[in-house]
């Protein structure tokens, strides 16, 4: 799902009109792809899994945890399959328990990833309530997976980076300066976390 394409570019123009220095980003680098995932159970495991290692590690874990607990779409399947096998397939031992709170939310019908509330602090508030889901993984959830335009996931070390650079900022801002900084942004801070992250794979090597 995510943010469309042309709800994308809506917003990158709104923000190069509202801030100068977002328009003098835009014009080096111009607009970014949209950043989409697939709402639900299997992108939140996935976030899980894919936690302090490599998108490469990431991927190898979760196809032999697909293959271990066989087909980790389902959550039943995963709390049906020992921890020895769960960490044979790669899984920590913390990372085991994250998942079975994942899935045993899930399957007792406690979370219901296709029908978090409206409000982005109370949606917030239900993902974190899953072990392993902190307010980043929430909101990157919400960015990538509802498109949620305004979700703001300040804590991210790249934004904190590239807006940073963007704003000509003296070396990168703290999540609460990013905050503060990002209020005459709403409703396009989504829109601004994903260029930020364009803007950073354009720019390579981050401030010193």
């Amino acid at each position: 799902m995510g943010i469309t394409e042309q709800s994308l570019h809506r917003s990158i123009d709104a923000l190069a009109r509202l801030e100068p220095a977002f328009a003098r980003a835009f014009e080096r680098v111009g607009y970014p792809e949209p950043r989409t995932s697939d709402p639900g159970y299997v992108t939140l495991l996935r976030t899980i899994v894919g936690q302090q290692v490599s998108i490469a590690a990431a991927r190898s874990i979760w196809n032999k945890l697909d293959a271990a607990v066989g087909g980790a779409a389902d959550p039943a399947n995963l709390l049906a399959t020992s921890d020895k096998a769960l960490r044979t397939a790669g899984l920590s031992r913390q990372k085991i328990a994250y998942a079975r709170s994942l899935a045993e939310l899930v399957t007792a019908n406690q979370l219901d990833l296709h029908k978090l509330p409206k409000d982005d602090e109370e949606a917030i508030a239900q993902l974190v309530a899953v072990k392993g889901i902190g307010r980043w993984s929430a909101e990157i959830y919400l960015l990538f997976a509802e498109g949620r335009p305004d979700m703001w996931p300040a804590g991210d070390l790249a934004v904190q980076v590239e807006i940073g650079r963007i704003m000509g900022l003296d070396g990168r801002p703290t999540e609460k300066v990013l905050r503060d900084l990002a209020e005459p942004w709403r409703p396009h801070r989504g829109a601004a976390a994903i260029f930020a992250w364009h803007h950073y794979r354009a720019n390579g090597a981050p401030l010193g």
